[in-house]
C-alpha cells in the first residue's frame, strides 16, 4: 500500500486581498436590484406550482376512469398513475424550492431595495414553506458574517478530532477502522437521514445539529428569548412563531377539506423535496475536503466568503427552476445583497480576480454529496487554517508551511 505523505499535498494559502479590493473588480450596475423583476420571478414561479397543481388534480380521476382503462391494464394504469405522481412531486419540489430561495433572497435584501417589499414577500413565502422567515434570516445572517470560522459560524461547523474521541498518531498509527467502522448501508440511512430531518432539526436545535458546540441546550429558532437573538429581535421571532402557527391551522383546515391524503400528495411531499433540495445545496456549498476553514487568526469575511464551492446543480433545471442558487453561490457569500439574476456575469468577474482561490464543481451532484459525506469527517484541533479528514484521517490539502504527515 502507498504510503500517504502530508507533504505530497498540495499547500493552500489563504487569499490576501481585502473586501474593497474585490468589489472594485466587479462593476457597479450588478449590484442594482430590480424590485420589478423580481417581482416578474415571483409571479413566474406562482404561476407554475399553480399550473402543476391544476395538472396534478387529473391525475387520479384520468387514470381511474374509463378511458385510461380502455387502454391500459389495470396494473398499467397503477403503473401510469404513479408515474405521473412522481413526476409532479419532481417539478413542484423544483417550483416551491425555487419560491423558497425567493424567500431567502429577501431575507439578505436582494429582492428589493425596499424593506418592506423585502420582509413582505420573504416572510409570505418562508412561512408557506414551514420556514420563520425572521427567525432563520437573523441566524442565516450570522452564518454569512462568519462562514467557514471555527469559533463563530452558525451552520456546518466542522467536528474536531477530540470531538470525535479519536486520538493523535504519536504514539504509533490509528486505527480509523475503530472510529468509522459503518457499513456502506448505515452511511447511506445517515445521508438520508440528513437530507430529510436536518432542516427541521437546525431550527429546533436538536441535538444542536452542525452549530456551535456553546449553545446552552434548548437553543432555537422558536423562542424568543433564545441566545441566537437579541432583546429587539423579541417581537420578530414572535412574528416569525406566529406565522407557522397560522401554516398549521391552513394546513388542519385544508386536510379537514380535501382530506389528508390529498393534502400530502399535493403539498406535502412536495414540501419534503424542497427540505431535501435545500439541504443538499447548502450541505454541498460548504462542504468539501478542498475547503478550508479558519480560527481565529486567519479567518476575515473575505477569506470566509471564498471559502464555498459553485456547483452545476441539476444542470437548466437547477439554473431555471432553483434561481442560480446552486451555480453561483460563491459571489453570493462575498456580496449578499446583489440580485441572483446578476450572479454569471459577476461570477466571471470574480473568477478573473480572486483566480485559484475561486472553486467550481460539475461533478454530478448526488455522486458529490455521498463523496462530501464519506470524505468530510473531521478537522484537527490545532492550527488556524484547516481542511477535513476522511475516515481513514487522509487530507486532499495542507496549509501552506505545516510539516507533513506520513502515514501507512
Amino acid at each position: 500500500m502507498t504510503a500517504y505523505s502530508e507533504d505530497d499535498l498540495p499547500a493552500f494559502t489563504p487569499m490576501p486581498w481585502c473586501l474593497k479590493e474585490i468589489r472594485a473588480a466587479i462593476p457597479a450596475h450588478l449590484f442594482i436590484r430590480d424590485t420589478t423583476r423580481g417581482l416578474l420571478y415571483v409571479t413566474r414561479d406562482l404561476l407554475m406550482a399553480a399550473i402543476a397543481c391544476s395538472l396534478a388534480s387529473h391525475i387520479d380521476p384520468y387514470f381511474e376512469g374509463t378511458v385510461a382503462r380502455q387502454l391500459l391494464t389495470p396494473f398499467g394504469a397503477e403503473i401510469g398513475r404513479w408515474t405521473a405522481w412522481l413526476v409532479y412531486w419532481w417539478i413542484q419540489g423544483l417550483v416551491l424550492t425555487g419560491i423558497w430561495v425567493i424567500g431567502h433572497e429577501c431575507g439578505h435584501s436582494a429582492f428589493s431595495e425596499h424593506k418592506i417589499i423585502n420582509d413582505a414577500i420573504g416572510f409570505v413565502t418562508h412561512t408557506a414553506l414551514w420556514t420563520p422567515y425572521f427567525s432563520w434570516k437573523i441566524s442565516h445572517h450570522r452564518h454569512h458574517s462568519n462562514h467557514a470560522s471555527m469559533e463563530r459560524d452558525e451552520v456546518y461547523v466542522p467536528k474536531t478530532r477530540s470531538d470525535l474521541g479519536i486520538p493523535l498518531d504519536d504514539n504509533g498509527p490509528v486505527d480509523y477502522e475503530e472510529y468509522f467502522g459503518d457499513t456502506p448501508i448505515y452511511t447511506l440511512y445517515m445521508l438520508i437521514r440528513q437530507q430529510v430531518l436536518a432542516f427541521p432539526a437546525y431550527l429546533l436545535r436538536v441535538f444542536n445539529v452542525s452549530g456551535q458546540k456553546t449553545y446552552p441546550k434548548g437553543t432555537n429558532h422558536f423562542d424568543p428569548n433564545s441566545v441566537l437573538f437579541t432583546k429587539e429581535q423579541r417581537n420578530a421571532v414572535i412574528l416569525s412563531n406566529l406565522g407557522i402557527a397560522a401554516m398549521v391551522w391552513v394546513v388542519t383546515c385544508a386536510s379537514s377539506t380535501f382530506g389528508s391524503a390529498n393534502v400530502v400528495k399535493f403539498y406535502g411531499i412536495p414540501w419534503l423535496l424542497v427540505s431535501h433540495w435545500f439541504i443538499m445545496i447548502t450541505y454541498l456549498h460548504h462542504t468539501a475536503p478542498e475547503l478550508p476553514h479558519y480560527r481565529n487568526k486567519e479567518w476575515n469575511f473575505q477569506r470566509g466568503a471564498a471559502a464555498t464551492v459553485d456547483r452545476n446543480f441539476l444542470g437548466w433545471q437547477g439554473r431555471f427552476f432553483l434561481h442560480d442558487v446552486a451555480h453561483f453561490h460563491v459571489i453570493h457569500h462575498f456580496f449578499p445583497k446583489m440580485p441572483f439574476y446578476n450572479g454569471p456575469e459577476a461570477t466571471a468577474y470574480l473568477k478573473a480576480f480572486i483566480g485559484e482561490h475561486y472553486r467550481y464543481s460539475d461533478k454530478p451532484v448526488f455522486q458529490a454529496l455521498w463523496e462530501s459525506y464519506n470524505r468530510c469527517q473531521f478537522v484537527e484541533d490545532t492550527g488556524d487554517v484547516l481542511f477535513y479528514r476522511d475516515k481513514a484521517g487522509r487530507a486532499v490539502m495542507k496549509p501552506a508551511g505545516k510539516p507533513g504527515i506520513t502515514a501507512q
